[in-house]
């Protein structure tokens, strides 16, 4: 007899996690794995954020803390919301998570109903459909092209509403495919939802600072998207602190208090360190980290230069993030070393165990034709890493 739910039988494991996991397991067998699948910064976490840690363990903070955050880190946050992104938040509208995934399931757990439909752009991060389907909510998928950078259309999104939706969810820069919404093209789409006002946007905004084109703009700086959006953000990409595990969100005061309310139940509040560690983090100008930023800039040069001397690999210059998506489905069909690739998760797999890098399939993204790569890896890895993917497909 299954003693497992139903719920957890139908749910997909996290293909970026899984594909790590393996990764893991052929280097304990010692294989010299390349790892390009995680979307993790290889920097250290910068040392004035450590010392704020230090100093709040020597301060003695180690008691629960509050369920939507410390005050003082709520007003870290709305300083930054206001200085980074022109957007006016108060203490009410502010939730603090333990990273922003969590802050992402909280928000389907209290806006989404059994047949709710979101609309996702493809691609999109590998957990946004699981997550909406958790909640018995429905994922309606949009295909975007590398021709037009993985974006979706005005007219695209018209297309894809119905009575059913509730919600759109995206993210600028974007995982995985590095494309930046520009003001117009957000405008663009918030013009269709003029029609719909039901209709909410999730902004996940969390690479907003990984940004090679010097402009990020925010759904929610829209006067009339305002009171619809909830956007989503967080340190463990621009700080290089994905394992201090902190993520907040900026929302109307009805949906902050509800995702307070069930955080309460599940979570309670995020590490207390870990938020007087962010307090520094956010408090500080962004170009403290610019030096990050500058390095990913010069690894996307690279990686791209690299991926174009490989026949079949079909790229475009992704604006942000740390990610290329290539498109490989020109081998598809095809048998290489006696393995016949026929999708995405096909090459994938090739590659990992022919050429030992470890990428991860677009199909976990919402697109079967790609492939993720990250370039979060030290430069000399990313000649190696792909010098042998060539290798391996040549």
């Amino acid at each position: 007899m299954n003693q497992l739910s139903d719920r957890i039988n139908n749910l997909s494991t996290s293909a970026t996690l899984a594909m790590a996991a393996k990764a893991r397991e052929l280097r304990a067998e010692g294989k010299d794995i390349i790892g390009l699948s995680l979307g993790e910064p290889d920097f250290n976490t910068p040392d004035f954020v450590k010392d704020a840690a230090i100093q709040a363990v020597n301060d003695n903070y180690n008691s629960y803390t509050p369920v939507d955050g410390y005050g003082e880190l709520k007003d870290a946050i709305i300083t930054k919301f206001k200085r980074d992104n022109n957007l006016d938040y108060t203490r009410t509208q502010i939730v603090v998570s333990t990273g922003a995934k969590q802050a992402l399931f909280n928000i389907a757990s209290v806006m989404l109903n059994p047949g709710d439909e979101v609309i996702l752009p493809c691609p999109y991060w590998v957990s946004y459909s699981d997550i909406v389907k958790l909640q018995e909510g429905v994922p309606v998928e949009v295909k975007t092209d590398i021709k037009n950078d993985f974006k979706m259309t005005a007219d695209q999104l018209r297309a894809a509403i119905t009575p059913k939706t509730k919600m759109i969810w995206y993210s600028s820069p974007c995982n995985p495919s590095g494309s930046v919404y520009s003001k117009a093209e957000l405008r663009a789409l918030a013009d269709v939802l003029q029609d719909h006002p039901n209709i909410y946007v999730v902004s996940d905004e969390i690479y907003e600072h990984i940004n090679f084109i010097g402009g990020h703009y925010s759904m929610a700086n829209f006067e009339d998207m305002y009171n619809r959006t909830i956007t989503v953000n967080g340190v463990s990409k621009a700080f290089a602190m994905t394992g201090w595990r902190i993520g907040y969100i900026g929302a109307p005061e009805t949906i902050a208090r509800a995702c307070n309310k069930i955080q309460g139940q599940v979570t309670s509040g995020a590490n207390c360190i870990a938020q007087r560690a962010v307090i520094s983090a956010l408090e500080a100008d962004p170009s403290r980290i610019q030096y990050m930023v500058d390095e990913f800039k010069e690894r996307r040069k690279l990686i791209l230069g690299l991926l174009d001397d490989i026949d079949g690999f079909i790229t475009n210059e992704p604006e942000g993030a740390f990610y290329v998506f290539p498109n490989v489905s020109a081998y598809f069909g095809k048998t290489i070393k006696g393995k016949t690739i026929n999708n995405a998760s096909d090459m994938a797999m090739f590659l990992l165990e022919a050429a030992n890098v470890a990428t991860v399939t677009g199909e976990a993204f919402g697109n079967p034709n790609c492939i993720r790569i990250s370039y979060a890896a030290s430069q000399e890895q990313i000649i190696e890493a792909i010098r042998r993917i060539k290798t391996a497909l040549g």
